[in-house]
């Protein structure tokens, strides 16, 4: 039964009988017959139909929430007497400040805890990272959050909030922001990013007008663009540039701070899981307690 109620919470969050078999492997007819399996069990009707279509009725809605209990529970039967009983490998994307970031200290705590996971770490950029969680290529994400809603197969844990400040070459004046802004070349945080995609949002909201000399995608280029002289940005506080930021200016925003967050993206029957629970709470704890 643990089967039909897996594909009942697919079907659920998909939305389509069609949708949910492509999730879970199986023709729709397939997915039609265990929905019927396990309505004929529990001996009421989840979905009302109406044709080819399929919509959850109260008792469906009512059970949804009871099969993810259910299968949480299931899950954890599986669990791991000791650490040392984790075994398998581990798919983790990461953005490339994640990596220089927290990445190296979460690795080392989810080895403490767990020697024989083989975790294999995967470069990208959010969107593509997202990407590759959605197909099942990695197990998880740590990308910055999107700017539209994730589909409903997957999950998404905001982990950090990282404020972004104002940079500069050292022998520029002033402190108020618009000005330096208005006044300086723009080097702009790619706008095609979901990082950069902040930027300018919030240049448009406030109604600032700059004059943009250069746009890249690495934070850490766009700050030794900025220490080499030619011009001024807006970037988050995350990254290497950090471990040498007595070389260039920054200027807190102040009221007008705006931040980028950063998620933890996994596939939303899978966030539960022993082994991706273990990788959270590591992470959760290098976030928590910074190595120095």
């Amino acid at each position: 039964m643990i089967r039909e109620l897996k594909t009942f919470v697919c079907v659920a969050r998909r939305g389509t009988f069609a949708a949910a078999g492509r999730e879970v492997g199986l023709t729709q007819s397939a997915v039609s017959a265990q929905i019927k399996n396990l309505e004929d069990t529990l001996g009421v009707a989840l979905f009302d139909r109406t044709g080819r279509a399929a919509t959850l009725n109260a008792a469906g809605q009512r059970a949804v929430a009871l099969a993810d209990e259910i299968l949480q529970l299931f899950g954890r039967m599986g669990s791991p007497d000791s650490a040392n009983d984790f075994r398998g490998a581990l798919r983790i994307g990461a953005i490339s400040t994640a990596q220089t970031g927290i990445l190296p200290q979460a690795l080392v705590l989810l080895r403490s805890k767990a020697p024989f996971i083989e975790a294999s770490l995967v470069p990208g950029v959010s969107l593509n990272l997202l990407s590759q969680v959605d197909a099942g290529e990695l197990d998880l994400a740590i990308m910055i959050k999107p700017p539209f809603s994730l589909p409903k197969e997957l999950h998404a844990e905001v982990i950090a909030k990282e404020p972004f400040v104002l940079i500069m070459p050292a022998n520029i004046q002033g402190d108020d922001p618009r000005q330096i802004l208005s006044d300086n070349p723009f080097i702009r945080y790619d706008q095609r990013s979901f990082g950069g995609r902040r930027v300018t949002q919030f240049l448009r909201e406030r109604k600032l007008e700059v004059q943009q000399t250069l746009e890249l995608d690495e934070l850490d280029a766009i700050v030794k663009m900025v220490r080499a002289g030619l011009g001024v940005s807006l970037v988050p506080m995350a990254g290497l540039w950090l471990e040498h930021a007595e070389d260039v200016r920054i200027i807190d925003l102040g009221e007008m701070t705006f931040f980028r967050e950063i998620v933890l993206v996994s596939k939303y029957l899978q966030r539960d899981t022993p082994l991706l629970d273990l990788f959270r709470r590591c992470v959760i704890d290098a976030l928590e307690h910074p190595a120095r």
